[in-house]
């Protein structure tokens, strides 16, 4: 039997540094940790933690929102308001690794400042400055790297957004898919304006401003190969004006929020959680263009997970609802809009569909992710 090794004491290794061994940082503590579950179930991320589904969220709650701490984190919305100066502010971040980097209706460049100024706008903000980083691929062609750059600038045009800041960075090849996008940005809100999730309220109007499903199927679309009778086109498009639009109509408008990750589903999921309400829809009311719809059936997606671009979500007091919905059919934005449902006191936190059938079904987060990296 071979000798033990003697333990060697701290005093012992001050004395001979040359033989100090090093100690390892201890594992964490996963019994710990305020996540009972998916977190304990994988100890290594998996593509549904970045899939805005219920992977992503437990994410967010038991990892980074304890680590980090605050307030402002509680809220959980699409951008933060803060107040700065005696100015109130939104200010938001996002990263875009879509792939294919060209689609129809589209490229990252475009998506990159619509998807950050559509956050700023679903706390009715009028969208200012973004700051933009790209991080580029080794191998990348320049050309490629122009013309996401050319459609980038295009949008912050259109938007009415200055690109104030940004930075590059270059990893190695096989470490990316080419290109990736960050991009922050920072608006003003309005006095008077308060929209948040949680302000959602029973007897509320929700309204979605057009078909949705179009930006993740033109995306699978691409990325696979797929026809499906007709070239479906990504809804990507900024929203600041619409908004705009419909504030004019009621300055009092409780929720927004666009459905990009996890579609339409999420959104109302999330929503639903926050202000503690129930959501009903009407199947019949949802618009799924027939084109979505055809392809959900043959690639076994539901519409209402499918990512939305340049779509929104409204929670509107039923006294003016009628005002809203036909500011927004007058928006280039929101000529599609239809109320496809009302918040109720029943069943908080839950989202329900009444089928064409006549029956009832819950609409839950998904777990992960339908569409892998589409945003």
């Amino acid at each position: 039997m071979a000798e033990a090794m003697p333990t060697r004491t701290r005093e012992a290794d001050a004395v001979r540094p040359e033989v100090r061994t090093r100690v390892r940082p201890a594992a964490p503590d996963f019994d710990g940790w305020a996540c009972p579950v998916p977190l304990r179930d994988h100890r290594k991320i998996v593509m549904g933690h970045g899939g805005g589904g219920r992977l992503s969220a437990e994410l967010v709650e038991h990892l980074f929102a304890p680590a980090f701490g605050g307030e402002l984190l509680a809220e959980l919305g699409d951008s933060a308001a803060l107040t700065l100066g005696g100015a109130r502010l939104a200010f938001s971040t996002d990263s875009y690794v879509v792939r294919p980097l060209f689609f129809p209706g589209g490229s990252i460049g475009d998506l990159a400042v619509n998807g950050t100024v559509n956050d700023l706008a679903m706390t009715g903000a009028r969208p200012a400055f973004l700051s933009c980083a790209f991080i580029l691929e080794e191998g990348v062609e320049l050309a490629t790297v122009g013309r996401i750059a050319e459609a980038l600038g295009a949008a912050a045009r259109a938007a009415e957004v200055t690109v104030a800041t940004g930075d590059t960075k270059v990893v190695d090849a096989g470490h990316g898919d080419g290109v990736y996008i960050n991009t922050a940005g920072i608006g003003l809100i309005p006095d008077g304006v308060d929209i948040r999730p949680r302000r959602a309220a029973p007897g509320d109007v929700v309204i979605v401003s057009g078909p949705i499903g179009e930006h993740g199927v033109a995306i699978m679309s691409v990325r696979e190969g797929l026809e499906f009778g007709v070239e479906v086109e990504s809804d990507t498009a900024p929203l600041a004006s619409l908004v705009r639009a419909m504030l004019t109509a009621c300055p009092d408008l409780h929720a927004l929020r666009d459905p990009t990750r996890g579609g339409l589903a999420t959104s109302l999921n999330e929503i639903a959680s926050a202000a503690g309400v129930g959501i009903t829809l009407r199947e019949r009311a949802l618009p799924v263009p027939e084109a979505v719809a055809n392809a959900c059936a043959f690639l076994g997606l539901d519409p209402l997970y499918v990512a939305n671009e340049g779509r929104l979500v409204a929670f509107v007091p039923r006294a003016h609802a009628d005002a809203v919905l036909a500011a927004m059919r007058a928006h280039p934005q929101g000529g599609g809009a239809v109320v496809i449902g009302t918040c109720t006191a029943d069943h908080p936190g839950i989202v329900v569909v009444n089928t064409g059938l006549g029956g009832t079904r819950v609409v839950d987060l998904p777990l992960g992710e339908q569409l892998p990296r589409i945003c």
